[in-house]
């Protein structure tokens, strides 16, 4: 099966998530037999990552208006006139972008199923509304009404799609929680090397956050409940692991606002073996976010063995309930998080051990190369579905 993945952005030190997704289910299904295709706009196109992905083809198109929030790649149109007929099917990644208007526009003229996996990216939430709104009038509505099958990373992400058009088909929305790449956390690094490059006391109790340093992360909710936890003990460092996606500023003034500017540390970008370093290290991993679809950070964490805490409205809130993975709150109760996060640190033997039981339910129940299928099993159902409509 030739399968076309389209994302705006190919680097996982960038955007990450969904390049980190797009390139684990990239590796599996060439490990399958398939030949999967990249189609990614070059701004912060990562060339090591790409090359590091054996038997994946990379198809890289100069695009204009980055910076602005757009990605408009006016190669993409020459591009599909050439190539789209080679694809049996055509998997979407993220939903309000120029790359899939033009997508959308070329399967629907040539017949080639797609299927749309918005990774949260559905909800007009509070910031471009306006936009996204004229996005749907002219194109995301027809995106997702006539894609073979939206996928859903949760019964929330399920909520989201309906939301915005109550009048999808619900039959055809499928709910595929995000695989795991266990293989990359079989050998994992020694304790200790991130506090020692870092220079954190051993005996601190590590409050660690792992993504994109941006407003929908919900770290300056984080950083409250942190400062609420420090008028009670003075052992906690909170540390923040990311690149900055326009947040960063406002959380360290918080950070500085609330009188806990010495304890909260930004690292910036980790990935690899510093990335699982920084969580073996670290005593929890919180995710507060105000929009999630899945639990992905937090369970990098389980797979090391760190206890970890989620906002409890979203997706990844769903995702530590099912799998009993660890604790949850309600998005802005401050007085909330900082007390389960002291009750996590005052019975961390409990906590630690139903870690290490949802671990093995992950390894077992949710790898990647357990759920792979799963994705070729929905594309081969666009396609058999596209084939009897031509019929």
């Amino acid at each position: 099966m030739k399968i076309c993945h389209a994302f705006i952005y190919f680097s996982i030190r960038f955007a990450g998530g969904t390049s980190d997704l797009m390139y684990k289910i990239c590796k599996a299904q060439v490990k399958q037999g398939h030949q999967p295709v990249v189609y990614s706009g070059h701004y912060k196109f990562d060339g090591e990552l790409a090359a590091s992905l054996t038997g994946t083809q990379f198809r890289v198109v100069r695009s204009w208006l980055d910076k602005a929030g757009f990605s408009i790649m006016p190669g993409l149109f020459s591009l599909l006139r050439r190539e789209i007929n080679d694809f049996d099917v055509v998997h979407m990644h993220v939903f309000r972008t120029f790359q899939n208007a033009v997508l959308h526009h070329y399967c629907m003229k040539h017949h080639i199923p797609y299927v749309m996996d918005a990774h949260g990216a559905v909800p007009y939430y509070t910031r471009k509304n306006l936009i996204k709104k004229l996005f749907d009038k002219f194109w995301g509505f027809s995106i997702l009404r006539d894609a073979a099958f939206l996928i859903a990373e949760t019964e929330v992400g399920v909520q989201e799609y309906l939301d915005v058009d109550p009048g999808l088909d619900r039959d055809k929305i499928v709910v595929i929680s995000p695989p795991f790449d266990t293989d990359e956390f079989e050998t994992l690094p020694e304790r200790g090397a991130f506090r020692q490059e870092f220079s954190i006391d051993p005996e601190a109790k590590v409050i660690l956050f792992l993504g994109r340093v941006h407003h929908i992360k919900g770290n300056d909710f984080l950083i409250k409940g942190f400062a609420d936890l420090c008028k009670r003990r003075d052992d906690a460092l909170l540390v923040i692991v990311g690149s900055d996606d326009g947040h960063m500023d406002e959380c360290k003034e918080l950070a500085k606002e609330l009188g806990v500017a010495g304890k909260v540390m930004f690292t910036g970008f980790m990935g690899g073996d510093k990335k699982n370093s920084a969580l073996i290290d670290a005593d929890i991993v919180a995710q507060m976010s105000r929009q999630e679809q899945g639990a992905w950070a937090p369970f990098e964490a389980v797979l090391c063995g760190t206890p970890i805490i989620v906002s409890a409205h979203t997706g990844a809130g769903e995702d530590v309930r099912r799998v009993k993975a660890g604790a949850t709150v309600e998005f802005d109760d401050v007085a909330a998080l900082s007390g389960e996060i002291e009750n996590i640190l005052d019975h961390y033997e409990d906590a630690k051990a139903l870690t290490l039981k949802a671990k093995e339910y992950i390894e077992t129940r949710m790898s990647m190369n357990a759920r792979a299928q799963e994705y070729i099993d929905v594309y081969q159902r666009a396609i058999d579905g596209n084939k009897a409509g031509k019929s």
